[in-house]
């Protein structure tokens, strides 16, 4: 199998089936993260324990790309710090603006099928969306929700 077909395969079974849509009581950090130009529109939940990123889910709706994006990201975030959850995020930007190294492709396991985006200007905001939504959330501390 050509490898951009399994890269197909994995963001349409990330879209079709996500892990990490629904709603979560009682998240350390909410926020809602819009893409205005495109009507993708998501809040993104997430449960912080002692530094760690022990939960998250996100709901709304959007396209194929932003679906898929913010759900490989909550699988590349379970478990790790906030530090480790922003540096993924600054690889998957690499990866987006076409700088990305072997390494950050390696880190970002599934979520490096989206790497074609690079090549699609009008899909960058839709692949980012989740990831900027999650830094702000980071960026906004662990006490209490905010909005978007």
């Amino acid at each position: 199998m050509e490898i951009k077909q399994l890269y197909r395969e994995i963001v349409n079974d990330h879209n079709l089936h996500p892990s990490h849509k629904g709603t979560m009581t009682d998240p350390t950090v909410t926020l809602r993260g819009v893409n205005p130009s495109c009507g993708d529109d998501i809040t993104l939940m997430l449960k912080i324990t002692d530094g760690i990123i022990t939960d998250a889910v996100f709901d709304g709706s959007g396209c194929a790309i932003s679906q898929a994006s913010v759900d490989m990201m909550i699988d590349g975030i379970l478990g790790k710090s906030r530090e480790e959850a922003l540096d993924l995020a600054g690889r998957f930007m690499r990866m987006i603006q076409g700088t990305g190294t072997d390494e950050d492709f390696e880190e970002l396991d599934e979520a490096a099928a989206l790497q074609d985006v690079a090549h699609m200007p009008a899909r960058v905001k839709c692949a980012v969306l989740g990831w900027h939504t999650m830094e702000q959330a980071l960026e906004a501390g662990d006490g209490g929700s905010s909005g978007g």
